[in-house]
């Protein structure tokens, strides 16, 4: 990362340049997949030997990784073809159209629970009353305006993940901005957040790099200037590297980068590890970044598993993973207290789950919190499909089709 800062002005606008290629890195949106069902698990209340380790702990720090990724892909993907104001206002419209349809198509599904818990009471397990608590009124008008990630609100509430989702629309919006002010003058801008960020998260945030509403937006813009300036000063040479692959036959280049591979992940799992609930997260980006680095090369053995189909649907379903999550498993939590008051089992109950008290899948049967886990990610995985085909992917062809009209 040493080169963000350095080379000519000719250097720097062929690195530029390299976004108009338009670049297609099926390694990095395997990635992508992996980070949201590692944050899923994450958020599961369950005891099932693994949800209690150093690494899982701390996995919260992988939406740090969409982050990184997200401003490497855009950079990739716009670059400078931001150079007007009509352009900026459809790639804007774009990412709007990206984000907000399945943002608030879950949203409608909490409001629509909230409303049959108002209808049955039965159904509120001891908990809050309907719209009370952090799911109110005034926090579903944030929500809906999608600014309950930019330091607004006073917590977290209704789809709890998609604070990040306000936070990477309005840094889509940044970077527009200060690409149509600034042109290729535009790294010395973006290289303020990936500079003051740290600071910032270091001095303000009151759990480091776990910032969320509070901090959130603090926390984005600093993963996703510095995804930008990663492609901005690498995209070349992993461009140059990514087509030697495709001309040559090179097995010790292959093993090397296999070597690299490996490492890295180990890497990545050690940080995360050791991490998760102290100042060494807030390296997380450079170290996101340095991963990145290395994958969108797609070289060793470990990308060529990552290649494989499964992975690049799992790839796919990202977004929809994110989104879903939380309300799959809030309805599983109702689910097992419901089979509790039925059949005498002792399925639910409270428990302390990354140092909260929290009402979750409390079973001390090891086997039965593996065989629930495992049920949360299918159920997970079809659901996300299910809005991946019939909300994401519909609502993306009709937003880009309106900006060509615009």
């Amino acid at each position: 990362m040493a080169q963000v800062a350095i080379g000519t002005g000719e250097e720097r606008a062929a690195n530029l340049s390299i976004a108009k290629a338009g670049e297609r890195y099926e390694v990095l949106d395997s990635w992508r997949g992996i980070c949201a069902l590692l944050v899923a698990l994450f958020h599961f209340p369950v005891l099932n030997g693994i949800s209690d380790s150093a690494f899982l702990r701390s996995s919260y720090l992988f939406v740090d990784f969409f982050f990184v990724l997200s401003g490497f892909v855009i950079a990739s993907g716009y670059g400078n073809r931001l150079g007007d104001g009509k352009a900026a206002v459809r790639f804007v419209f774009v990412r709007f159209g990206r984000l907000y349809p399945l943002h608030i198509f879950m949203l409608a599904a909490f409001v629509g629970f909230e409303l049959l818990r108002l209808a049955l009471p039965q159904l509120r397990n001891g908990g809050e009353a309907p719209f009370s608590g952090g799911d109110n009124l005034a926090s579903l008008l944030e929500n809906v305006f999608l600014i309950h990630g930019l330091g607004f609100a006073h917590g977290l509430s209704w789809n709890s993940p998609s604070w990040s989702i306000s936070t990477e629309f309005f840094a889509y919006v940044t970077f527009a901005l200060v690409m149509l002010a600034f042109g290729r003058r535009a790294w010395l801008i973006l290289l303020a957040p990936v500079v003051l960020g740290p600071i910032l998260l270091l001095k303000l945030s009151p759990h480091y790099m776990d910032a969320t509403w509070d901090y959130g937006f603090a926390r984005c813009l600093y993963g996703f200037s510095l995804g930008v300036l990663l492609c901005w000063f690498q995209g070349r040479a992993i461009k140059q590297e990514r087509q030697r692959l495709a001309e040559e036959h090179d097995p010790a280049g292959r093993a090397a980068w296999t070597i690299t591979e490996i490492a890295t992940l180990v890497a990545l799992f050690v940080f995360v590890s050791m991490a998760g609930d102290n100042a060494m997260g807030i390296a997380a980006p450079f170290v996101f970044a340095f991963a990145i680095n290395v994958f969108a090369h797609e070289r060793g053995f470990v990308s060529d598993v990552l290649r494989l189909k499964p992975f690049l649907w799992l790839g796919a379903l990202s977004y929809s993973i994110y989104l879903t999550h939380i309300f799959v498993q809030s309805r599983m939590i109702n689910a097992g207290g419901v089979a509790d008051r039925i059949f005498h089992t002792s399925l639910i109950g409270p428990m302390t789950y990354h140092g909260d008290a929290v009402t979750g899948f409390a079973t001390s049967n090891l086997a039965t919190g593996v065989a629930i886990t495992a049920a949360m990610i299918c159920l997970t995985l079809s659901v996300s499909w299910f809005t991946w085909r019939f909300v994401e992917m519909p609502s993306l062809a009709r937003f880009r089709g309106a900006a060509k009209r615009l």
